[in-house]
């Protein structure tokens, strides 16, 4: 703009990708709730240092017991310690980020919500209740798995756009093959793997699946919104 007055400015690509990710988060009820639950949770831990030491803690323990069993593998670089950085709106990739983290760290972060709500001393107890209860729910591992997935394609997207030599051509063929990939995600083939997937992480650490063809009854959500609506319709939409 210096070298030219008469310039528009134009926000970069990657960061038009995260303006667009944020409007349409905010206007979806189920992503809504989701990054509510997500705040509940990391308020809980995150607010004490006490508590950050019983994550660090219960993670240590987790990969003692997968080293045990042989679940995970030993060697340099591996099985480093992981935090719970709170998400901002301004790097959409951060949301990415912490999605992965509460994921891999799900039985460590379950561990000390249990700890905190049988604890007495602790004076934020309750809360913990409350994200306990959502936390354990099919529904929040469900979308957990779904943004993990949506915003795994989209972070490979951000980190092309953000390279100095692109050009539009290229970033249009780019966007085209994300909207691919999220077409295919919601075809037979592509739904039933990812529903699988997420069956499979939720019997391993004895979460109740729902039956599919039964009626949705939504958690800490009013049900005006779902109305004889089908778990399998629910989550298909």
């Amino acid at each position: 703009m210096d070298e030219s007055p008469s310039a528009y400015y134009v926000h970069c690509f990657a960061h038009q990708l995260q303006l667009t990710l944020v409007a349409v988060a905010k206007e979806n009820q189920d992503c809504k709730w989701f990054f509510e639950q997500l705040g509940l949770l990391l308020t809980a831990i995150r607010n004490s240092c006490k508590r950050l030491q019983l994550l660090r803690a219960a993670q240590a323990e987790e990969v003692i017991e997968a080293l045990e069993l042989g679940e995970i593998e030993s060697g340099c670089g591996l099985n480093q310690e992981m935090g719970l950085a709170r998400p901002a709106d301004t790097r959409w990739g951060s949301h990415y980020k912490t999605i992965q983290h509460v994921i891999l760290m799900y039985r460590s972060i379950r561990r000390v919500l249990q700890q905190i709500r049988d604890d007495a001393e602790y004076k934020e107890s309750s809360k913990a209740q409350i994200a306990l209860y959502s936390f354990e729910s099919f529904e929040f591992v469900f979308l957990a798995h779904l943004l993990d997935t949506i915003l795994g394609y989209t972070d490979d997207l951000n980190c092309a756009l953000q390279k100095r030599d692109q050009d539009i051509l290229n970033a249009v063929s780019l966007i085209s093959l994300t909207k691919t990939q999220l077409e295919l995600l919601r075809e037979d083939d592509g739904w039933e793997k990812f529903l699988a997937d997420v069956t499979s992480f939720c019997v391993k650490r004895k979460i109740v699946v729902p039956k599919m063809d039964y009626r949705y009854n939504s958690v800490g959500r009013s049900k005006r919104y779902y109305v004889k609506l089908t778990k399998l319709s629910l989550f298909q939409s």
